[in-house]
């Protein structure tokens, strides 16, 4: 008998944490399906995310886990997480399909977690945003075009961005995964964007909105100062009464046949230009 058990191989100290459930009512389960339905934080302030890359961007961006989530058929992916994740962090194991009833993507990988988001005060973020660019989103419904334009300012160097009214959620999960990992480290600020501007005045930022059909050329357009980039929502743009306050209004030249750009194209080709200027 001890000679048998001397041969058996030692349980991997990651597998030791996993705490296994089946209940659809486990209160952490039902936090994280609750978030992932919602599109939104959790009432103490965490999101719900999956995928494997998605949580090792959470964990390189220094964010707080409250819980790791595993299906049983990425166990083995646990010896790759746990590692990295505090032992005070909740570690579970979950049936098959109960995880998959869970997360929403259509092919889970069976990796899911709640993080605690790292909130950016308006106050400070408008104080310190003299370096890089703000972008100000009016109405971007689709959240693969969320979530291209989030990676593209944090490529190139926006200081934050702003959510206006009629934007989704940066908190649904298709949001954060085509943000690649960005959403955790850039401040991104849900808004009112008729009370911000009077404050983006103040701050003396210039206001300079995306237009298909009208406005200055980009290869002529000036990005030296404070700035404030608005886009608008992909069927409409900007909404009128916030084109009516701009400074300026920026076109980016394209093929006439072509009726405008896709809105996570045309902030990302914006800011690549503000970006190549102030270099």
């Amino acid at each position: 008998m001890k000679k048998n058990a001397a041969l058996r191989p030692a349980a991997s100290p990651s597998r030791e944490r996993l705490r296994r459930i089946e209940s659809r009512h486990n209160s952490l389960l039902k936090e994280l399906r609750r978030a992932f339905q919602r599109g939104e934080l959790t009432k103490d302030g965490y999101c719900a995310i999956e995928g494997l890359r998605i949580v090792e961007e959470a964990i390189r961006s220094g964010l707080r886990f409250r819980a790791v989530f595993f299906s049983e058929a990425a166990i083995v992916k646990a010896e790759r997480l746990l590692p990295q994740i505090g032992a005070h962090v909740e570690t579970l194991v979950l049936p098959q399909k109960l995880f998959t009833e869970v997360v929403p993507s259509e092919t889970p990988q069976g990796v899911a977690a709640l993080v605690q988001w790292r909130e950016s005060p308006l106050k400070i973020l408008l104080e310190k945003a003299q370096a890089g660019p703000l972008l100000a989103l009016a109405g971007v419904q689709d959240p693969g075009n969320l979530g291209t334009i989030l990676r593209s300012a944090e490529a190139f160097g926006a200081a934050g961005v702003l959510l206006g009214d009629g934007t989704v959620s940066a908190f649904n999960s298709k949001v954060v995964r085509a943000s690649a990992g960005s959403i955790f480290r850039l401040p991104v600020i849900q808004v009112k964007l008729a009370e911000v501007i009077p404050q983006l005045r103040e701050h003396g930022f210039r206001l300079v909105a995306t237009s298909s059909h009208k406005g200055l050329p980009l290869d002529r357009v000036a990005f030296s100062s404070a700035i404030v980039v608005f886009v608008g929502s992909e069927g409409a743009g900007v909404p009128r009464e916030f084109m009516a306050q701009m400074d300026e209004l920026v076109a980016i030249p394209h093929a006439p046949q072509v009726e405008s750009l896709n809105v996570g194209v045309a902030a990302s080709i914006l800011l690549y230009e503000i970006a190549r200027q102030r270099k």
